[in-house]
């Protein structure tokens, strides 16, 4: 018996070994501890080990996946060019970077001095001549800069939505784009060996940009920046807006209205919250219950069918389509980024076909 038990064990231990090797391959390893425990049901304890065996593998091959989704759709975006048809005229001027000192660094490359990458910390008397640290700062205060006129030009705007936009806004590919109109490669000091590839490089052209974003911020401080910013990057933001409002299924939106920040006392929606009387409800909210109620009062039995794809979404915002299904006759249909947004087109659809008025809502 305990012969047996060895030669199971060691057996297990050898598949372990081989499907561990991939974090895709915990189906075709549960399927073989399974066998394994089949041809030997009385071994409790072989039962124990391939079970702990296979909890440890998959725990530890989820995050590995999720990890590998996540950079997946960081990089598309990332990729992504925001498509702004503007002359290099259009462009406003690149501000002056008055300190010397501060604009050479903002145009030396890493690879001019070849210093070694694994320093802790620059001694203080000889700090790093390269732009990193401004790339550093830069990433920092254009993060800041977009975010603002993000809020400042959609004022509603949900947070999920602003962050999608911010991404394709100070994504590489973008960033490279104007740093190219700008002719900032081309002034850029790298080594000899090297300055075809680096001056050629999205993510090179996109860092120095973020440099002279930060070379500018030390010199002038934050308003000027933000003065600059907004102006080049508002037709982006606009453009970013476009692209995330269709990925939510929406009808294009009229031409934004920039608005200033608010005091802390003044209203800032169409409700008075300070009364107790809450803003009106928008007039395309609460289809399904009436849709449900007329249902019910005539003893229609409807049944929702999802198609078995998502449509045309991205992983982050899927796009549901549903159909109101009276025994084998459609009478609506519908889609959203969520299920009950989905169920509430297609119940808009159904009211309508069933000639039942919708009062508009007096704001």
């Amino acid at each position: 018996m305990e012969h047996t038990r060895f030669l199971a064990n060691s057996e297990l231990a050898v598949m372990f070994k081989r499907h561990s090797r991939s974090a895709t391959n915990h189906c075709s390893w549960k399927c073989g501890i399974t066998a394994m425990m089949q041809r030997r049901p009385s071994e409790s304890g072989i039962r124990t080990f391939a079970e702990s065996k296979y909890k440890a593998h998959t725990s530890a091959s989820r995050p590995l996946l999720l990890s590998r989704q996540i950079h997946t759709d960081i990089d598309t975006i990332d990729s992504m060019v925001l498509s702004i048809n503007l002359s290099p005229e259009g462009f406003p001027p690149l501000p002056h970077i008055r300190s010397d000192d501060t604009r050479r660094q903002v145009y030396t490359h890493r690879s001019f001095y070849a210093r070694p990458k694994d320093v802790f910390e620059d001694p203080p008397d000889d700090p790093a001549p390269d732009n990193e640290t401004l790339e550093h700062l830069g990433d920092s205060v254009l993060g800041l800069s977009v975010t603002g006129l993000i809020r400042q030009t959609y004022r509603n705007l949900r947070v999920g939505p602003a962050t999608k936009m911010r991404a394709l806004v100070v994504g590489n590919a973008t960033l490279a784009d104007i740093s190219l109109h700008y002719g900032l490669p081309q002034r850029l000091r790298v080594h000899p060996a090297q300055a075809i590839t680096l001056r050629s490089s999205p993510n090179v052209q996109a860092d120095i940009f973020e440099a002279y974003v930060g070379g500018l911020y030390v010199d002038q401080g934050l308003p000027v920046v933000q003065t600059w910013l907004n102006n080049l990057l508002r037709p982006y933001v606009v453009e970013a807006y476009r692209i995330v409002r269709n990925q939510h299924i929406l009808p294009p939106a009229p031409a934004p209205v920039e608005r200033q920040p608010s005091s802390p006392g003044s209203s800032t929606g169409s409700g008075n919250l300070s009364n107790g009387t809450p803003p009106p409800a928008a007039a395309t909210m609460g289809h399904l219950s009436l849709f449900n109620q007329h249902m019910q009062q005539t003893n229609t039995v409807v049944e929702w069918r999802y198609d078995n794809v998502r449509g045309e979404g991205t992983r982050t915002t899927p796009i549901w389509k549903v159909h109101a299904m009276i025994g084998n006759d459609c009478l609506a249909s519908g889609q959203g980024n969520t299920k009950r947004m989905a169920k509430n087109e297609a119940a808009k659809e159904g009211l309508s076909k069933m000639g039942v008025v919708i009062p508009e809502i007096q704001v």
